[in-house]
């Protein structure tokens, strides 16, 4: 069994919340856990490590005054999903991110993990 190498918390996400890739307007997937510093995504293809996307997360409503933010993230895991075979997971570790965007990540992770255990 890999061993666990992260060091922020992670939540489980079960609010659909679409990602998709800033310049091509391609949906990549939707989030599926996330923690103050990075999220995880599932996808329909496997992605390239160590590279940079510009993505836009949308309906963001309950967390922000803005329908949707655009930040930089970085691909650091993709990996078939052990669910279903048809799918891929990839972790993304936020890089580049504006103050308040960061802010915004912090208010949906604390948002929604008060949500999870509640």
């Amino acid at each position: 069994m890999e061993k666990e190498k992260r060091k922020l918390e992670r939540k489980k996400f079960a609010y659909y919340m679409r990602v998709t890739d800033e310049a091509s307007g391609l949906l990549m997937g939707h989030i599926s856990d996330f923690s103050s510093g990075g999220f995880k995504v599932e996808f329909t293809q496997l992605l390239a490590l160590n590279v940079d996307y510009r993505l836009r997360m949308d309906q963001l409503g309950e967390v922000s005054n803005k329908s949707a933010r655009i930040f930089s993230a970085r691909t650091i895991w993709c990996r078939p999903d052990q669910d279903d075979p048809n799918l891929y997971t990839a972790g993304f570790k936020l890089v580049g991110i504006a103050a308040q965007d960061r802010d915004m990540f912090l208010k949906m992770f604390n948002t929604f993990r008060a949500k999870s255990s509640a």
